[in-house]
């Protein structure tokens, strides 16, 4: 796992976009985010037991898997968003970058960091955090999903009126706490 500020240049998402020397993992834990390198699904599994997650599935994203709808699928998934519930990943196979934003929400210092992944990374992203994916050049990931009840992944476009989301909310008070 590779954590670096996103340039925001123009260009394919998909493209590293390395704007900084690596960050300390720390930045993470100042966002509320779990995240580590385990190279077997043991600890994911106690780590899904510990937080009453009883379902999970695995996705592919690629060209091959997903045929004519891959482009406007990663397209969407590179749209800023929140979940009202937490967003968990354990990459099995190949690479990709979660971005998250760093900062005080409208502070001068709010950025996109990027969070790049390959097999064996785990993400636990907590609700209401502004987020996007992405695949890498490479076209190819392969992840497994964790639910607490039935799999669902509801995405809220950020928006003024996402912004009063009480997940949203709350998240942010944690931030402004820290």
């Amino acid at each position: 796992m590779k954590i670096y500020y996103y340039d925001s240049l123009p260009g394919d998402q998909r493209l590293p976009h390395e704007s900084s020397d690596p960050l300390p993992e720390s930045l993470l834990d100042d966002l509320a985010i779990t995240a580590g390198f385990y190279p077997s699904g043991e600890q994911v599994d106690n780590i899904a037991k510990e937080r009453n997650y009883r379902n999970r599935d695995i996705v592919t994203v690629s060209p091959e898997a997903m045929g004519e709808v891959y482009e406007s699928k990663v397209k969407m998934f590179f749209a800023e968003h929140l979940h009202e519930d937490e967003e968990i990943r354990y990459i099995l196979d190949g690479s990709g970058y979660f971005d998250v934003r760093s900062g005080k929400p409208g502070a001068e210092d709010e950025r996109w960091v990027r969070v790049a992944m390959e097999a064996g990374d785990f993400i636990v992203l907590p609700p209401g955090i502004y987020h996007r994916f992405t695949t890498d050049e490479k076209n190819y990931i392969k992840a497994m999903r964790l639910f607490k009840d039935e799999p669902k992944w509801t995405a809220l476009n950020r928006s003024a009126e996402v912004d009063e989301n009480p997940y949203r909310q709350e998240y942010v008070n944690t931030l402004l706490k820290a």
